[in-house]
């Protein structure tokens, strides 16, 4: 793996291996592109933030940390509510009952647990989800999106359980989520970002995900160069050192969210509409300089989405989708109205030859959305499946992508099962 010492700003989205990023803090990805979890030493006892996506990843990580220091585990830390990054708790609390430790103390923000009980009343949804957006189907994750463990303490805006020999604070980071903790070691003068710092411009928007917002998102890494720090630990990618390098990573990611706020605001003032203002807005060409600022996993056009939608509500101002005849009978009547069923295939296979992919997707679902089986139907379908797997090559978003893939491996099921 490349030491990204020399370049402070470079990164890439392969795993990173375990290693010490501070004396007696330890950094490792929890999963490739799932992030980074961090151990401290503490003389109390080792705090650990984020136990990894299941019992055999929180056994690789625990093996790590055997081979470098002894210390009971004394607190566990929930960096946010997402799935994953928590299924792996039960192997810590049992590898401490084994050593004959205490149980450890779960610790998270106040919201926490909210969204706990969000995901267990809605799980079925979230494995459909989570299928969806990995781009491996519903199957891959079948009966593992469990247990939701809730945390044994919760705090509102700062704390601190460290000791008097190595302080270590808790600060509320709503970003992601608005349960996210930051983790800061003012003596070292390290900072772990978690869900706020991604090797990605942030994923406000994401297609699959309730609202985020932007300039939540934006005050929190303000709060970040606030604190000064000289080592930022993202949740994605390599560390970040020296104060200045981090301050250009911080403030150029603050300053895109508010200019993508002020831009989709004046449009929307405007009396432009989501579609429209998505086709007019230009991004700064400087962004494609910073890697920390690469779509590839949160796209600006999700930001300008959920911005605009922040804003209105869930009517696109077109009086045939105020109270919509159901899908079905829509896709069947627009098949009965076409009279030339091959001049819709021929359109959208000229339009995709042409090379616009997007443009022939409209077109085609002119008779792709039918639940008949009309063989032009059929052919739409197939038609539709390849371009969704042209475009899956093409997204450099690792979200667009999978859906792209999955809603062409499941093209007539959308729920999956």
């Amino acid at each position: 793996m490349p030491d990204d010492r020399d370049n402070p700003l470079a990164g890439g989205a392969e795993a990173l291996e375990f290693r010490e990023v501070a004396d007696r803090v330890w950094a490792r990805d929890l999963l490739p592109g799932q992030g980074n979890g961090l151990t401290i030493e503490t003389e109390s006892g080792l705090i650990q933030v984020d136990t990894g996506f299941n019992d055999g990843v929180a056994q690789e990580i625990l093996a790590d940390i055997r081979t470098v220091t002894d210390r009971p585990l004394g607190t566990i830390v929930y960096s946010h509510g997402h799935v994953f990054y928590n299924f792996g708790v039960m192997a810590w609390l049992a590898e401490a009952e084994q050593r004959g430790d205490p149980r450890p103390e779960i610790v998270a923000h106040e919201n926490l647990p909210a969204r706990y009980a969000r995901y267990r009343e809605t799980v079925d949804f979230q494995t459909v989800l989570t299928g969806w957006q990995s781009g491996f189907g519903r199957a891959a994750w079948e009966g593992q999106l469990d247990p939701f463990l809730d945390p044994d303490v919760v705090y509102r805006d700062e704390l601190s359980i460290g000791s008097a020999a190595r302080p270590v604070e808790l600060h509320w980071a709503p970003a992601e989520t608005d349960d996210a903790t930051a983790v800061w070691l003012p003596e070292e003068r390290l900072l772990y970002g978690g869900a706020a710092t991604i090797m990605s411009i942030p994923n406000v928007g994401t297609p699959l995900r309730s609202q985020r917002d932007p300039m939540r998102w934006a005050r929190t890494l303000d709060h970040y160069i606030a604190l000064g720090p000289e080592t930022l630990v993202r949740e994605f990618g390599p560390e970040v050192h020296g104060r200045a390098a981090i301050v250009e990573v911080l403030q150029s990611t603050a300053d895109a969210l508010r200019w993508l706020r002020a831009e989709t605001v004046r449009r929307l003032n405007r009396g432009l509409d989501i579609e429209e203002i998505i086709a007019e807005i230009d991004y700064p060409t400087e962004w494609a300089d910073m890697a920390w600022m690469a779509p590839t996993y949160g796209h600006p056009d999700y930001i300008v989405r959920d911005i605009y939608r922040s804003e209105t509500g869930w009517w696109d101002r077109n009086i045939t989708r105020l109270h919509p005849s159901p899908p079905e009978a829509v896709a069947a009547a627009v098949r009965s109205a076409i009279a030339d069923p091959a001049h819709v295939i021929e359109t959208a296979q000229r339009l995709r030859a042409d090379g616009q992919a997007q443009l022939a997707l409209h077109v085609v679902d002119l008779l792709a959305l039918d639940d008949g089986d009309d063989p032009f139907v059929a052919e739409a379908r197939a038609i539709k499946v390849e371009i969704a797997e042209e475009l899956a090559a093409g997204a450099s978003s690792f979200i667009s992508s999978n859906l792209y893939r999955t809603m062409a491996a499941y093209p007539n099921d959308r729920a999956m099962d």
